[in-house]
């Protein structure tokens, strides 16, 4: 690695659709790596986006493969403006998870799309995208795929949290890195605050306001992935099988199956953290402050928050650190944490 410095965007969409996450960041490599984010923006979803990427599991392959070019083209768009927004002018590449479409890694399925050669082509810049067919290819669940960035860019934490989607978190383990899926999170908590009028349950207090249905919890917590070890991870697929079909037979209101699924969540991530641990929370769940108080009620580690961007915008980040160590041929995936029958440098890489 004789490169020593490079300046990137890092692109994400989430599972939970809150929007498109763009950051312009530098990374220098001394002895260990550091960056610092110089720009950064989210974009909301038009509501048609939004349908059409929440509806695009149901797609024929044709349909999908227009969607994949159609997003493609969004993402380049909004690439495009935000280079010029902020006057950028110095880009070794752009690191792209896209959007999920399908995780179901042991049938060996995953699709992002957004159409890495779409971007190349409108960006006029190289494009690392697509970080996980090779794992799930080589054995592996293709997730979570964060956990190096985890290990090189924030080692000081002995867990790194995130609140997104899903929960996942990482640490180090007998000199490995382990990292899975913990539970679903705002892709369950969103969809019954949007029953009630609101786009997500701000700061957690439409859940606060509700009573626990213990016997739904009791229903939550005997599900059998919370039994699997790790690796293992998550979809959308998963919740829409176990998940909403329990809370929906529960004939329960909407305050009282947020209050007791944000109490499964906190219950699930108490379950995985050490006593005494340092964790860093990151996500937009890191902004839901009841929940950030149930998961610190049952738990005795030390729950940190950092600077509102890192919150904000740490996935993207490290998707751009990945496509940094891709473009060097460096390890990005790890079969620690995927389970794939060897470490391996991951992402297909497209040229405008």
């Amino acid at each position: 690695m004789n490169k020593k410095q490079w300046n990137c965007i890092g692109v994400m969409s989430g599972t939970s659709l809150d929007g498109l996450d763009l950051v312009y960041v530098k990374f220098t490599k001394k002895v260990h790596f550091s960056f610092k984010i110089i720009a950064s923006e989210t974009i909301q979803y038009t509501d048609n986006l939004k349908i059409a990427l929440r509806n695009a599991m149901q797609l024929s392959k044709d349909e999908l493969q227009v969607l994949d070019k159609r997003y493609g083209g969004y993402i380049a768009q909004k690439i495009n403006r935000f280079i010029a927004d902020n006057s950028i002018a110095n880009i070794d590449f752009i690191g792209s998870h896209g959007h999920t479409v399908f995780h179901d890694p042991a049938n060996g399925i995953t699709k992002q799309i957004g159409a890495g050669d779409v971007i190349a082509e409108q960006t006029k810049q190289i494009v690392i995208c697509d970080f996980r067919s090779q794992d799930v290819a080589l054995g592996g669940q293709g997730a979570p795929l964060v956990p190096i960035g985890d290990r090189l860019l924030f080692s000081k934490y002995d867990y790194c949290l995130n609140l997104g989607g899903f929960s996942n978190i990482s640490s180090e383990m007998n000199t490995e890195r382990i990292a899975f899926d913990i539970c679903p999170v705002n892709i369950v908590l969103n969809v019954y605050a949007q029953k009630l009028g609101f786009a997500y349950d701000k700061n957690g207090k439409i859940s606060a306001s509700g009573t626990i249905n213990h016997r739904l919890l009791e229903k939550l917590s005997a599900l059998d992935y919370y039994k699997k070890i790790p690796p293992k991870s998550l979809g959308l697929e998963w919740v829409q099988e176990c998940i909403f079909p329990l809370l929906d037979t529960s004939e329960d209101n909407i305050t009282i199956i947020l209050r007791t699924f944000v109490e499964h969540i906190a219950m699930q991530i108490a379950k995985v953290v050490t006593k005494n641990a340092t964790v860093l929370v990151t996500g937009g769940g890191a902004f839901n402050g009841f929940l950030m108080q149930r998961i610190t009620a049952l738990s005795t580690a030390k729950m940190t928050l950092p600077k509102q961007i890192i919150i904000d915008y740490k996935e993207a980040l490290i998707f751009a650190f990945l496509g940094l160590l891709r473009s060097e041929n460096q390890i990005n995936c790890l079969k620690s944490v995927t389970g794939a029958l060897k470490d391996h440098s991951s992402g297909g890489v497209f040229h405008p």
